[in-house]
């Protein structure tokens, strides 16, 4: 799959480009990105954490 980078006025202008490009995708070139996306590897992602700290008054 070719990556390309475009730019966008608007969120509005982009959803609909958006739109247009599925539009023109054959089913199985759908099929074919859904595929992709699903046989990704998980990226490796930071363990939440997370800490109570009590403040001292003031």
């Amino acid at each position: 799959m070719e990556k390309t980078l475009t730019k966008f006025r608007s969120f509005e202008e982009a959803e609909r480009a958006d739109g247009n490009f599925y539009k023109r995708l054959t089913p199985q070139e759908r099929l074919a990105i859904l595929l992709e996306l699903l046989n990704h590897a998980p990226e490796q992602r930071l363990e939440r954490v997370y800490r109570v700290t009590k403040l001292p008054r003031r």
